[in-house]
């Protein structure tokens, strides 16, 4: 059975507590630290999701307002190697993502069920649905958790249990 709005947008909305959850109490050497070899540190996830976040949110945003629109892909190597993540604060980009998706939620909120079936063509993946598109972006934090659990675990630290 298909989800509806209501619950996509209320998954949506979800993802940035599950964030702070696992971050939570992280010193900033903890954040920084590389501790699994040739992966991320936890900052360097925490501001890729920050950058990704307005980018997957105007790919829903132009997929509403326009009738199939280009939705252009974006590599996530780019960012992270020339974006200074290691000097960004996890608060300021937590907060990014906060709004974004509360801003978001708010749009989806006032549209109809039927808004799920709009499409826009991505550069890459081709025609994807809003519904599609809301599947993605709420399966992109979730999907980044184990990471940082891994981190968590490298470091000596609790691990978090998933909701």
């Amino acid at each position: 059975m298909a989800e509806s709005l209501r619950q996509l947008i209320d998954t949506y909305t979800s993802g940035p507590l599950q964030l702070r959850r696992y971050v939570a109490g992280m010193t900033r050497d903890q954040l920084l630290a590389r501790p699994v070899a040739g992966k991320w540190s936890t900052l360097e996830v925490v501001a890729h999701i920050s950058d990704f976040e307005p980018i997957l949110a105007d790919r829903i945003k132009r997929t509403l307002a326009l009738e199939h629109p280009s939705l252009l892909a974006a590599d996530e190597n780019c960012f992270v190697n020339s974006l200074a993540y290691q000097e960004r604060d996890l608060e300021e980009e937590l907060r990014l993502i906060e709004l974004t998706r509360s801003q978001l939620a708010r749009i989806l909120a006032h549209q109809p069920e039927s808004v799920l079936e709009r499409q826009g063509i991505h550069s890459i993946k081709g025609p994807k649905t809003v519904a599609e598109l809301l599947k993605m972006v709420n399966g992109h934090i979730a999907g980044h958790l184990p990471h940082i659990n891994d981190k968590r675990r490298a470091l000596g630290l609790l691990e978090i249990p998933s909701a």
